[in-house]
């Protein structure tokens, strides 16, 4: 008996609260709290968005700041739902990924503006007369600034799988749900993660646009923190503005701390190396929950019922995989397959032409074409300039996870910093100055463009193996033979993979960048961003779905001829195992 009173006392010693558990507790209420408080705000009716009206008192902020912050983490968690079934079925399917991925391709270049032209009214219509439609809508519209580059991560991963480990779970009889559990997943996690934080920062840059929401004579203002931007703009509230972005800076760290460290300390564990690393990222709130008693003891249920999920031999249809595809497929079946893309792009490209033509002619296709060739040559350049300054950069930081650590929030705010809090600045410049607004508004698409090259580059210099910088270092490689011979090379996946979003971000940055405002100054550059921003605020349904159709046209064309055989390239050169 004693054996036995021996082990039940050391279980209940093991299950008592300790002063951890204490503290995690107060953390956990307090997070459960502020979701529900902001929550009850969305079942208020509409009349309620007139009846108090938002205001420029900072005292407001801190309610103004949750209600945003809830709306982006509503966004990121459908985004990683959309993610994990989108980019496993474009991975494992050749047929399958010849349809995905140029409709991503083009998702991720229609401009915010055009996802809120067409889904406002539809989520007003589904909740009518309550603020949870507007705020579907809001969500909705965040939501389309952060799936895309979190797909395309998930995507370059899963086709980046090292061989040997595609070997071992075959060894191991693996079904096709383990084996997404088991190594799809966990070697896509920490390139996934640093895009979930771009896709935070992304859905800041855009948060005026999802907040203050105007679509011809239909106008929805949102509490938060990006209609009070809209408002200090609009009445050139200086210190509104200070505040505004003081108060993004404390919400970043916040988070910053209190979710996306732990998780990035978390996931160390799944990079793939065969020996330890030489630093591991930390988090104290991590270290925090991984000493207490009775909160860990109280999540056994959920790990039991996780395992038992991921172990699960579904009955799915296996999907083949495109680079190890068995046999040859059947010409028949890819024909008929080809076939029916062709004609369903037809009968769409067909409808397009009937709408457009009803009321626009050949005048107006030249002026978009004119103008989209303008932001392409922007695009293209900013590109160039991020690679350059940010590739480096990239990787000094995620090389060292020390230094990561204490860039992280910073680089996330910097990456959150809307463009239209940078309008004052650049307004007055301009116009004090005499300058061309042509070419001295396009530094603010920047914005949307280099924070994706910089957080997929620390990705994938932060996964890059320790075996390998060891038998780089072995070797004695150094210099210009390092960075082509070694970082490149094991960078360079995720390099595209940021380069092809920012390509999008950009984009949709030049619908805020060319058209530039502060009180009642206003200033616009030609190009497509600026064209579907007037005919937006104009409500001219045609010429948004024109400029929204051209701007899918040019960037499908310039992910397919450029960066996609980059992707060929780095999947057949450049693969790890």
């Amino acid at each position: 008996m004693k054996p036995r009173y021996i082990r039940t006392a050391a279980i209940g010693r093991a299950l008592r609260p300790n002063v951890w558990d204490v503290v995690a507790l107060i953390l956990v209420i307090g997070a459960m709290v502020l979701i529900v408080y902001g929550g009850e705000q969305t079942t208020a009716p509409l009349s309620e968005l007139e009846r108090t009206p938002v205001s420029l008192d900072p005292a407001n902020l801190p309610l103004y700041a949750l209600r945003t912050v809830l709306r982006m983490l509503l966004a990121i968690v459908c985004s990683t739902v959309f993610t994990f079934i989108y980019a496993a079925i474009a991975a494992k399917s050749r047929r399958a990924e010849m349809v995905m991925i140029p409709v991503l391709d083009i998702l991720q270049s229609v401009p915010i503006l055009g996802f809120l032209t067409f889904t406002v009214v539809f989520f007003m219509n589904l909740f009518p007369s309550q603020v949870l439609g507007a705020e579907l809508a809001s969500v909705f519209a965040i939501f389309t600034s952060q799936a895309w580059n979190m797909t395309f991560s998930m995507y370059q991963s899963m086709r980046n799988v090292p061989k040997d480990l595609e070997e071992a779970t075959q060894s191991f009889h693996l079904s096709g749900w383990q084996r997404f559990w088991r190594l799809d997943v966990p070697f896509a996690m920490p390139g996934l993660i640093w895009n979930a934080m771009m896709s935070m920062s992304g859905g800041w840059f855009f948060v005026v646009a999802s907040e203050a929401i105007t679509v011809g004579n239909t106008t929805v203002t949102l509490p938060g923190i990006g209609s009070y931007v809209a408002l200090g703009i609009q009445q050139q509230d200086l210190p509104a503005i200070f505040y505004a972005i003081l108060a993004m800076l404390l919400v970043i760290i916040a988070y910053d701390q209190l979710l996306f460290r732990p998780i990035v300390a978390w996931a160390d564990k799944f990079r793939f190396e065969q020996t330890a690393s030489g630093e591991a990222p930390a988090s104290w709130v991590l270290d925090l929950f991984r000493r207490t008693r009775a909160l860990r003891a109280l999540t056994l249920p959920f790990s039991a019922i996780n395992r038992a999920i991921s172990n699960l031999r579904v009955p799915l249809p296996e999907l083949r995989p495109a680079t190890k595809a068995k046999g040859r497929p059947s010409r028949l079946i890819d024909g008929v397959w080809i076939a029916l893309i062709l004609a369903g792009t037809a009968y769409a490209a067909w409808l397009s032409y009937r709408y457009l033509s009803a009321s626009l002619g050949m005048p107006d296709v030249l002026i978009v074409i004119r103008d989209g060739l303008i932001t392409l040559l922007r695009v293209a350049v900013l590109i160039t300039l991020a690679t350059l300054i940010w590739v480096p950069v990239g990787v000094w930081i995620g090389l060292r996870p020390k230094l990561a650590e204490r860039i992280q929030p910073l680089a996330q705010f910097l990456a959150a910093f809307p463009a239209n809090l940078a309008f004052p600045v650049f307004v007055v410049a301009i116009v004090s100055f005499r300058l061309n607004p042509n070419v001295w508004l396009s530094p603010l698409m920047i914005l949307g463009t280099q924070w994706y090259i910089l957080f997929n580059v620390i990705a994938g210099a932060s996964a890059f193996p320790t075996d390998l910088r060891e038998a780089a270092s072995s070797l004695h490689l150094g210099g210009w033979r390092w960075w082509f011979k070694v970082i490149i090379p094991g960078i360079f996946p995720y390099y595209v993979t940021g380069a092809i979003t920012a390509s999008g971000g950009s984009w949709n940055a030049s619908i805020v960048a060319e058209v530039a405002s502060w009180g009642d100054t206003h200033l616009k550059a030609t190009g497509l961003g600026a064209y579907i921003a007037s005919a937006t605020e104009a409500g001219d349904f045609p010429r948004v779905v024109l400029g929204i159709a051209t701007m899918c046209i040019l960037v499908t064309l310039f992910n397919r001829l450029v960066w996609r055989p980059l992707y060929a390239f780095g999947e057949r050169r450049l693969r790890l195992g």
